[in-house]
């Protein structure tokens, strides 16, 4: 994983979950700090202990606590094997971060990473490898069998190297994992259907009429949400798309035709 992360002596490297430091050590040898960041204070002893005296002991900063409750600083580099019940909500955390970073090499459950790098049409294509995709590069560099730990865990793994998009797409990200979140809430089922559901009725008509009030704009009288909808769906050749196989252009296209009529989905 530190190979593939390609370190400069000058990085900022960021580690989530160093446990004992079997890997802080390896990259402090080869960065200019590294901020490792620790839920567990037994551990983070641990790791105090072990560069204590040494060299080290300068370029280590340790945050501990939750990773996703903490503020997160600069960093130029992300290298971690995360613990597996955060991949997602941490994923989306890195991505948002700012400023960019360079990259991150992270460890997930096989069948996880497997959904980052899926493509339109795949078994395993969702909301997750679409909502990455679009704010970030992924690639499987590596895979890693179960027996490479001790204990070894029922799963295996795989890594990923993530590269943020920069600049990011000219687009509302809240507005994007709006509509993405409809749109795969039943990928197989086409996007006409998706969006006769009741909830996403009420939810799509409760976004127009706070859009109308905010921008003075009157509602015509006898509106009909479901029939407008469908119009947009229709005259954009949509509504007999599924999720499972739209790529981020098709996505894009939609986000814009439905703003243009003043629907939102933040």
């Amino acid at each position: 994983m530190i190979d593939k992360s390609a370190i400069r002596s000058t990085d900022v490297v960021l580690e989530i979950g160093p446990g004992t430091g079997n890997m802080t050590v390896k990259i402090l040898e080869k960065a200019k700090k590294v901020i490792a960041c620790e839920i567990d204070t037994r551990l983070v002893a641990e790791l105090q202990k072990r560069v204590q005296g040494t060299p080290y002991q300068s370029k280590l900063q340790i945050m501990i606590g939750d990773v996703l409750k903490s503020e997160l600083p600069f960093f130029d580099l992300c290298i971690a094997n995360i613990p597996y019940q955060i991949s997602s909500p941490l994923v989306f955390k890195l991505l948002l971060h700012r400023p960019f970073f360079r990259c991150a090499i992270l460890m997930f459950q096989r069948e996880f990473a497997q959904r980052l790098v899926a493509k339109p049409g795949d078994k395993l294509y969702c909301r997750l490898s679409i909502n990455t995709q679009l704010l970030a590069r992924c690639d499987l560099i590596m895979k890693v069998g179960k027996n490479n730990f001790k204990p070894p865990p029922k799963v295996e793994s795989s890594v990923v190297r993530i590269e943020p998009r920069n600049p990011p797409p000219p687009i509302n990200y809240q507005e994007w994992d709006g509509l993405t979140r409809i749109a795969f809430l039943r990928k197989n089922k086409t996007l006409g259907a998706a969006f006769k559901t009741s909830s996403v009725l009420e939810t799509m008509e409760k976004n127009y009429k706070i859009h109308c009030s905010l921008k003075n704009i009157e509602i015509p009288e006898g509106f009909n949400i479901k029939a407008k909808i469908e119009e947009i769906l229709v005259t954009n050749k949509a509504d007999q798309l599924r999720a499972r196989t739209m790529d981020i252009d098709d996505f894009m296209k939609l986000l814009y035709a439905f703003n243009a009529e003043g629907f939102h989905f933040n």
